[in-house]
């Protein structure tokens, strides 16, 4: 079977397409051929070794698609069944074997296409936006990267939650995406500077939360955007890891609130990821969630996707087509 994979860290030219045994499913597993899977930037920290990975290795943490074969001790599945899955190494192939407890049902009316879209960047936003800092109404929120896969989403969730959404993108285009999710309003960051234009927008009074995902490059402004005992919310580093913080900085600020979360933390238990999983499904069912995939790639020209990702052309959910 086909297996897009690195033997050494580096650009995307260090992904290979290589043909590998197809795996079986061992106790407790299930082998699910895959019929989408999604691209995120957490593919390309593994692929720069950023976040090392055991190499050679299958990049891709999510996917969908059906259930071909199961190991001993497996009863949550069965063959036949169509499922989707996040966290789980892996995706950027024919088959993957994955943990059966690991895998949720797709009901009818979601496609395996919107399932593997949804997985990793709707989990992150679902947990960003009633568990990290839970959205009341009345907050306002600012996020970064509004037209990506995750603000797209995370705005949507915040207006669900009564909240006003501050965006920041590039371009006009991506301010026209960012607004039609719902965001009040949007800052062109390339034209703009953010801290002025969020501080005129709350009458200077800050945001309650700062979803950031781009790290370095937004780090300084995003805390000063901060209203008192407001809280910064770190969950990625798409610019580069924020260098050494002296924490006296939050006294300094307004008594503010750091933290940098996961998304495995917020999904460890079954019992999470069913139910985050579940409001994501029912969301994009009844179309109160919209979903972004219109970037599709064969999974064959994956390196392809990967420098589209990092030159910021595309916006909301990239997919990838075995």
């Amino acid at each position: 079977m086909r297996a897009m994979r690195i033997h050494e860290y580096g650009g995307p030219d260090v992904l290979r397409d290589d043909d590998v045994p197809e795996p079986a499913p061992g106790a407790g597993q299930a082998l699910v051929a895959v019929e989408a899977s999604g691209l995120n930037f957490i593919d390309v920290y593994q692929r720069t070794g950023a976040y090392p990975v055991p190499l050679p290795a299958t990049l891709g943490l999510e996917g969908a698609g059906t259930v071909v074969g199961v190991g001993a001790g497996v009863t949550g599945v069965a063959p036949g069944d169509r499922v989707a899955w996040t966290g789980v190494p892996g995706a950027y192939a024919d088959s993957a074997v994955v943990p059966a407890n690991r895998l949720v049902p797709l009901p009818d009316g979601v496609t395996a296409r919107q399932g593997a879209a949804i997985m990793l960047q709707g989990m992150t936003a679902h947990y960003l936006a009633t568990d990290t800092y839970a959205l009341q109404p009345g907050d306002t929120c600012l996020v970064h990267a509004g037209a990506g896969g995750v603000g797209l989403l995370l705005t949507q969730m915040a207006r669900l939650r009564g909240a006003r959404v501050i965006t920041t993108v590039s371009t006009p285009a991506k301010a026209d995406l960012s607004r039609a999710a719902g965001a009040s309003d949007v800052v062109l960051y390339t034209q703009d500077d953010v801290e002025a234009a969020v501080k005129g927008l709350t009458g200077n009074r800050g945001v309650q939360v700062v979803y950031d995902s781009v790290g370095r490059a937004t780090f300084d402004k995003s805390l000063n955007c901060l209203a008192p005992r407001g809280m910064m919310v770190l969950f990625g580093q798409a610019s580069g890891p924020v260098p050494p913080f002296d924490l006296q900085v939050l006294a300094a600020r307004g008594s503010l609130f750091i933290t940098r979360p996961t998304l495995n933390t917020y999904i460890a238990s079954d019992a999470d990821l069913r139910r985050r999983a579940d409001d994501l499904f029912r969301w994009v069912g009844e179309g109160t969630l919209r979903l972004r995939t219109e970037h599709e790639y064969p999974l064959a020209k994956v390196a392809d996707a990967h420098r589209a990702l990092e030159a910021r052309e595309t916006t909301g959910k990239v997919l990838l087509i075995p």
